[in-house]
């Protein structure tokens, strides 16, 4: 499993102009889920996530978490994470898991979320062409890849 964080003053997703999830400050978390995924890497990800020490404290040094902030959380599936571009310039999708895959996944991952966040996240559309809005705060982007711990 590979998600990208991006810290965000703020972040909103659309599709054909209707408004699906708005957040303030926070983190936008985009999901990308293969098919060797399990709850292993969902446990470890959303620990990550609630847990990285990603937000200024009082003295500008990145030393506090989303729990610390009290801040929120939008998740946006995105399969292009699990792009591979080793061979020519079409980017290949093959470990990108199908949807019976991972959408299970994906709503897991939503709600273990909410559970160590102890607020509700909010989400897109799985499988949507969406439109995303941010405003990245620092910049601050971060990719983790559960296959990679070490």
């Amino acid at each position: 499993m590979r998600i990208l964080i991006q810290r965000v003053a703020h972040a909103s997703v659309t599709t054909n102009s209707r408004p699906k999830a708005e957040i303030g400050q926070g983190l936008l978390v985009f999901v990308g889920i293969e098919n060797a995924d399990s709850e292993n890497d969902i446990e470890w990800l959303t620990n990550k996530i609630i847990n990285l020490r990603i937000f200024d404290d009082e003295n500008g040094i990145m030393n506090r978490s989303l729990s610390d902030i009290d801040g929120e959380l939008l998740i946006v599936s995105q399969f292009t994470l699990q792009a591979s571009t080793v061979k020519g310039n079409r980017p290949s999708y093959i470990h990108a898991a199908k949807p019976e895959i991972s959408i299970p996944l994906y709503e897991r991952f939503c709600s273990v979320a909410t559970e160590k966040l102890g607020k509700p996240v909010k989400t897109g559309w799985f499988g949507a062409n969406m439109n995303v809005e941010l405003l990245n705060d620092g910049p601050v982007t971060i990719w983790i890849d559960s296959k990679h711990k070490e």
